[in-house]
């Protein structure tokens, strides 16, 4: 799914206190591209990554989702949204704890029309054999790849990911990376990570890089790397 971002501005706060936050953001993301949204924090990636999922809403501007524009949908809308077409990774796990791994990713699958078969997607995971433990019996790489999978079960056009590797190690980050880079290929769902890591950019085919609210770097990386041959 295309995603064109036109003139974003977002502020926080009243006043005095009153920050922008986004200030004038455009960008176009193209259908079942990877596109890495690069910049240290403060910068306002996560933010832009929020407008475009529907959670959070422009001040002025607007978000184009394939032939729709956020700007004039209610919340039921957005809710249909985010339901249709989003899933959404986060650096933090947020399974439910006495639900097992496959439990977790069903949740799920029930909100969508069309799901994802759970088993084939279990063995696309890597997680297959572990599908009837709970997630205190998972290491952090296996309950982001269940993450990965609820939010994927829901067959959606667009994936993202906030900083999915902030909270792993080296070699497990390089994992789940990996994973990302395949079910691009398996899926062809259009993928936007967001991460202060520099050397991520080098598996995505776009790159957005940001500062202080706007994007000072566009480009199309013509020779994407493996994510097990990156190193930082």
């Amino acid at each position: 799914m295309r995603i064109k971002v036109n003139d974003v501005h977002k502020f926080y706060g009243e006043g005095d206190s009153k920050v922008e936050v986004l200030r004038g953001v455009n960008c176009e993301i193209k259908d079942g591209e990877i596109c890495v949204l690069l910049g240290p924090s403060g910068s306002g990636k996560s933010t832009l990554l929020n407008i475009i999922g529907g959670i959070e809403t422009a001040d002025s501007g607007c978000v184009d989702i394939g032939e729709s524009c956020t700007k004039y949908m209610n919340e039921k809308e957005l809710t249909q949204y985010r339901r249709n077409h989003l899933g959404f990774v986060f650096q933090f796990y947020n399974l439910v704890p006495n639900l097992t791994l496959k439990e977790n990713i069903e949740v799920c699958a029930y909100l969508s029309k069309n799901p994802l078969e759970i088993d084939e997607l279990l063995k696309t995971l890597g997680l297959y054999e572990h599908k009837d433990k709970l997630p205190s019996q998972l290491s952090g790489g296996q309950q982001q790849r269940c993450a990965i999978g609820r939010a994927l079960v829901k067959n959606p056009s667009v994936l993202l990911c906030d900083e999915p590797t902030g909270a792993l190690d080296y070699q497990t980050s390089k994992e789940i990376l990996s994973l990302i880079e395949e079910i691009n290929k398996k899926y062809s769902n259009t993928i936007i990570i967001v991460t202060h890591n520099d050397a991520i950019k080098n598996i995505a085919n776009h790159v957005l890089r940001m500062r202080d609210g706007v994007i000072v770097s566009d480009y199309v990386n013509e020779n994407p790397i493996p994510a097990g041959l990156l190193e930082w």
